[in-house]
């Protein structure tokens, strides 16, 4: 059930969203899945995100909701209780990983290093998060990992965008990416859902634009 390797098979990109007033987050969520794109990533960065979080996972059941920048334990438990239904963390320490695969749900530990990816592939994940991608080495880099550990299937973020994604898109080890292009803070602030929808049906057809 920790496993988020089908959750990677969902959309070619889990945007990463933030949301500063939970009135705006089931209008994000529906114009997201109105693009395609049926899964999101609700950062943990604000003082409402549970209250969004809780309200997409209510209100938007034909989207995938997930928690992502869980630092501890505690966020870990409050956004499976608000309706979190996978957790992503920018990185991984061995008291976080240990108690998130308690929970449940499908988890997408971020990893920088080998040592790291070695660190989650011995808790039984082969499903992880390359973060943040850019700076860590881009596409080469993940490409590189591939070679001595190809079973692990990588969702890379941080500095992706639509010009990016096909690089990481065209790796064997690479199964969606995760980018905040999606949904940019003017567009939330000024509520142009339909601004969020056409960028998602761009991401959408990343995948088809590589076969």
């Amino acid at each position: 059930m920790a496993d988020a390797t089908s959750l990677l098979r969902v959309s070619p990109v889990i945007p990463v969203v933030t949301i500063d007033d939970p009135r705006r987050a089931v209008p994000v969520a529906r114009a997201l899945a109105e693009g395609g794109v049926g899964i999101i990533e609700l950062t943990l960065r604000t003082e409402n995100a549970l209250t969004s979080l809780k309200r997409i996972a209510d209100e938007v059941p034909d989207i995938i909701v997930g928690a992502g920048t869980v630092l501890t334990p505690a966020q870990a438990d409050a956004a499976v209780a608000a309706g979190a239904q996978f957790l992503v963390s920018p990185g991984v320490t061995p008291s976080l990983l240990g108690h998130m695969l308690t929970l449940g749900v499908p988890i997408l530990p971020g990893v920088a290093t080998v040592g790291e990816v070695m660190q989650v592939l011995e808790s039984g994940l082969t499903a992880m998060k390359f973060f943040p991608a850019g700076p860590a080495g881009g596409p080469d880099y993940v490409a590189a990992i591939g070679a001595p550990i190809p079973q692990v299937q990588f969702c890379p973020t941080g500095g992706v965008s639509l010009s990016s994604a096909p690089a990481y898109l065209a790796l064997p080890n690479v199964s969606c990416v995760g980018g905040s292009w999606l949904t940019p803070r003017g567009a939330v602030e000024n509520e142009d859902w339909q601004q969020i929808t056409r960028l998602a049906r761009e991401a959408a057809g990343l995948t088809a634009a590589l076969d």
